[in-house]
């Protein structure tokens, strides 16, 4: 094979690639395809490192739990079926990776708290900006401690349902849950950080959107 057909046999190969389905991907992953592979980190880095991050609140520890990610869809490959949604399987990986790792950490820091919950109190009395000048790294600061008062489940329907703007079926897919319950968490996760939110940063608190109503009632 000459050079020129080497360049247009990866070139073509490229372009079909991109003409696939993320099914059409995780069909091939399964057969075995380490290209798929390639062509799956390529795709989903970026997303799951952006929920990885929000759940962790750390961006090197959320590259680490992806990179693990991708380890466990290689490894479990075979265990894909095509009647489910390939974000759904995806992302539930990620996600309990993720909040795996977040117990581990808790557990980890449990005798530093005192001196977290300072660092809290310190950054709570400092505020006194308009929400406009919020920088997203700020904003995301802020969820991260009013989110201290969700439960698990809330914090993470919540995420993914208002910040990732997946929505209730693919919520329920990936925790593995009703779509009643992912309503109901979701209700009762904007009711706490409203609260929250008011009480303690009231100069944001008319600027801050938590979502809309979702016709979810409180069970």
């Amino acid at each position: 094979m000459t050079m020129l057909e080497l360049i247009y046999s990866a070139t073509h190969h490229r372009v079909s690639w991109a003409e696939r389905s993320d099914r059409d991907v995780l069909l091939a992953l399964r057969d075995g395809d380490e290209e798929a592979l390639d062509e799956l980190i390529g795709r989903k880095t970026k997303p799951l490192v952006q929920l990885c991050q929000r759940i962790l609140g750390d961006l090197e520890e959320a590259r680490d739990v992806v990179q693990v990610t991708f380890f466990k869809v290689w490894e479990n490959r075979t265990k894909f079926d095509e009647r489910w949604s390939p974000n759904t399987w995806i992302y539930r990986i990620a996600s309990n990776l993720a909040i795996d790792h977040l117990r581990s950490r808790k557990s980890r820091e449990r005798s530093h708290e005192p001196v977290r919950q300072h660092m809290l109190h310190v950054a709570a009395a400092s505020s006194s900006r308009d929400l406009a000048s919020l920088q997203h790294g700020e904003v995301a600061g802020i969820f991260r401690e009013l989110s201290a008062g969700l439960s698990e489940k809330q914090r993470m329907v919540f995420l993914l349902r208002e910040m990732e703007g997946l929505s209730s079926p693919e919520v329920a897919g990936i925790l593995g849950c009703r779509e009643s319950t992912v309503r109901n968490h979701l209700f009762n996760a904007r009711k706490v950080l409203r609260r929250e939110l008011v009480r303690r940063y009231p100069e944001y608190a008319a600027g801050f959107t938590l979502g809309a109503g979702d016709g979810e009632v409180a069970e």
